[in-house]
């Protein structure tokens, strides 16, 4: 069974306010990690070919690795993108559609985020676009319905917007349940990014409706990303859901029901 690292990136930029500052890497790291991943003998794969496998199909190339980024900010277009482009990598992209709109009211505050007509040309120019939620909420919270609308409101604005269909999907947060899931297999996904034991490396035998990737944060070190390169220093996926995380779903469910929902972004 290969061990597949599914690097998960936010924001790339100098300048992110300060809650978005933990989850973001300045534009000269992360060509330091592009070259990284380059050098240690990484091939990176379009996410389908992960996801394909493990759903039996034909297995992924030896020393595969995949690249997501998440939310859909406004650096993506401006430096990740030519970046990607310049190396000839492919990526998937996870949108938040209420982020998109024009409005300004968005779930990310005081931070840029892409423009539909960004995200089109970047479609148009290869990179996957995936669905990340219509409002980047902690969907193992809500009541079905409204997960539900989240899970199916964001593929049909996204479609809509694209003019041809969308497979992947990401939980904001990675955080998702067994109802959860079930929603995201109905509404017509065929894979979800998740986030287990905050980082685990994919697998083929991974389940691709909640596949495990590896969070690059701002205090990541460059001995650290070496041993991810190198298919070491996390768990491989799959693995049973820990008491920890199942704890910490109730804490956030008890909270939510009291009307004093945990704010994983500021409001």
């Amino acid at each position: 069974m290969s061990v597949v690292p599914v690097f998960l990136y936010h924001a790339v930029s100098d300048d992110s306010p300060s809650w978005l500052a933990q989850f973001t890497v300045g534009p000269r790291t992360f060509v330091e990690q592009l070259d990284m991943i380059a050098g240690s003998g990484l091939h990176v794969i379009p996410l389908r070919r992960l996801v394909a496998a493990q759903a039996g199909g034909p297995p992924v190339p030896p020393r595969s690795a995949v690249l997501t980024f998440d939310d859909g900010y406004a650096d993506f277009a401006s430096t990740v993108a030519p970046l990607l482009a310049a190396r000839g990598l492919p990526a998937t992209l996870y949108v938040t559609t209420g982020a998109l709109e024009p409005s300004g009211r968005g779930p990310f505050p005081s931070v840029a985020t892409l423009t539909w007509d960004q995200v089109r040309e970047l479609d148009r120019a290869g990179v996957e676009i995936g669905g990340h939620t219509e409002t980047h909420p902690q969907l193992d919270t809500l009541p079905r319905a409204s997960a539900r609308e989240e899970v199916e409101g964001c593929k049909r604005r996204i479609e809509d917007e694209l003019g041809h269909g969308v497979d992947s999907f990401a939980y904001p947060h990675g955080y998702s349940s067994r109802t959860v899931r079930a929603l995201v297999r109905e509404a017509g996904w065929t894979s979800a990014a998740a986030i287990r034991a905050a980082s685990a490396f994919s697998s083929e035998g991974d389940d691709p409706l909640r596949f495990a990737r590896l969070m690059v944060r701002a205090d990541m070190g460059r001995d650290r990303f070496a041993l991810w390169t190198s298919g070491e220093g996390a768990p491989v996926a799959p693995f049973a859901e820990g008491l920890r995380t199942r704890g910490w779903r109730a804490y956030r469910r008890a909270r939510a029901v009291t009307g004093l929902p945990y704010r994983a972004i500021p409001a």
